[in-house]
């Protein structure tokens, strides 16, 4: 079976972004099939590929992935008018692809939702079986943080959300919240996967050397968050706990937030203005560098906005990196993922916009090392019995290769 993967933001283990549908091709390689994954130029993601792009698209194969990359220059930062032209641009020629390129199956994922439009003329124009994943509810999520107001343009997604699920043969949620999303706009749930993201035990099994940012001592707790500096992910609630075990005078928390986004000036700003020494920024890091990171972490801090929608509906790549890392997980929101901590015993979860309680969160871990070491234990058992990629994305082959059989594929 021939594979047309739509992801615009993928990358190679080089680069800082996420791993998904890198883990998927390979997978499906693995499996016998061919893929073609089709990508932008995703801001802290590596494609792999490194020849010159020809009238805005290079083409390659990277670890036995076929690659095309168009010229289209993406970042968290990018203001939302400049992310709306470049979602636009990157369907309107993957739309040529799908019209095009020879396949048997197209995937495609989210977000944005746009990303879908191939699969769709894939699907009408070409009577192809389309599979679609979707990784956040769209318009509700962008609806629910106020991002899109418009009632235009969230009626105009909410029709395009409609006629995506509608098209596709099958699809995949990413969270419990987000299947049930997709089955109340009119899907059965036969047709729908509830597929996580994954941990990859390989990569911190294998991962390169330890190490901690200047300035903490090896006895200091260090508290990590690896992701995103946007909007979403609510980082001031970080800062502000910071602030309150300042004034504690507790100087051997030290909390390492890593990656970049739009919001990280403004963090940085905030973070030198009230003097919280024990905030340490940096930059943007690869997956083997992350993983000698979090070997030397004590807890990861799985952060999030105060949003309903991100309760059930999301899906965050860093807590399961903790899981495989053996990192307790400290969460300041409920949900699935907070349901999961606590059932489990694999770490803290605090109410949100609540400094207090995270800071006390951070002093308990910081009192039992015993404990905390004991959560970290059992956060990994929980990564190998339900979230392990290997496991994982034979499930996301084994949904692909039914769905080419039921729509009649070869």
């Amino acid at each position: 079976m021939r594979v047309l993967y739509f992801h615009q933001h993928f990358s190679t283990p080089e680069g800082a972004a996420g791993l998904r549908a890198y883990i998927m091709g390979r997978r499906l390689l693995e499996r016998g099939h061919r893929v073609t994954v089709v990508c932008g130029s995703y801001r802290g993601g590596d494609t792999g590929l490194r020849g010159p792009f020809t009238r805005g698209v290079r083409r390659g194969s990277v670890d036995g992935i076929d690659v095309v990359e168009f010229d289209l220059r993406y970042a968290n930062m990018d203001s939302y008018p400049r992310r709306v032209r470049t979602f636009l641009t990157f369907a309107l020629r993957a739309i040529r692809l799908a019209l095009t390129e020879r396949y048997d199956l197209v995937f495609a994922t989210s977000a944005p939702l746009t990303a879908g439009l191939p699969g769709i003329f894939g699907r009408w124009f070409r009577g192809k079986p389309f599979v679609f994943e979707v990784r956040d509810l769209w318009p509700a999520l962008p609806r629910a943080m106020g991002v899109i107001t418009n009632p235009l343009v969230l009626g105009s997604l909410n029709s395009l959300e409609w006629l995506t699920y509608r098209s596709a043969h099958r699809l995949i949620g990413l969270a419990p919240g987000i299947v049930d999303g997709i089955a109340i706009r009119g899907v059965g749930r036969d047709r729908i996967a509830l597929i996580p993201n994954m941990s990859d035990l390989d990569l911190f099994r294998n991962r390169s050397p330890s190490w901690r940012p200047d300035g903490i001592a090896a006895s200091d707790l260090m508290a990590v968050f690896a992701g995103t500096h946007g909007k979403a992910n609510g980082l001031d609630a970080v800062l502000d706990a910071a602030a309150v075990l300042r004034e504690r005078g507790n100087t051997d928390i030290k909390i390492v937030l890593v990656g970049d986004g739009a919001s990280k000036p403004a963090l940085v700003a905030k973070a030198r203005a009230e003097r919280l020494d024990s905030i340490v920024f940096c930059d943007p890091a690869t997956r083997a560098r992350i993983a000698g990171l979090f070997a030397a972490s004590d807890i990861g801090l799985q952060v999030l906005a105060n949003v309903s929608a991100f309760y059930d509906g999301t899906s965050p790549n860093k807590f399961f990196d903790y899981l495989a890392a053996g990192l307790p997980v400290l969460t300041n929101y409920p949900g699935w993922v907070a349901d999961m901590i606590s059932t489990n015993a694999i770490g803290h979860v605090v109410p949100p916009a609540d400094p207090t309680a995270f800071a006390n969160a951070l002093e308990r871990a910081e009192a039992d090392r015993a404990a905390l070491a004991a959560m970290g234990r059992r956060a990994l058992v929980l990564a190998e019995a339900r979230f392990d990629s290997r496991h994982l994305s034979d499930r996301f082959v084994d949904w692909l290769e039914e769905t080419d059989i039921v729509a009649g594929g070869a």
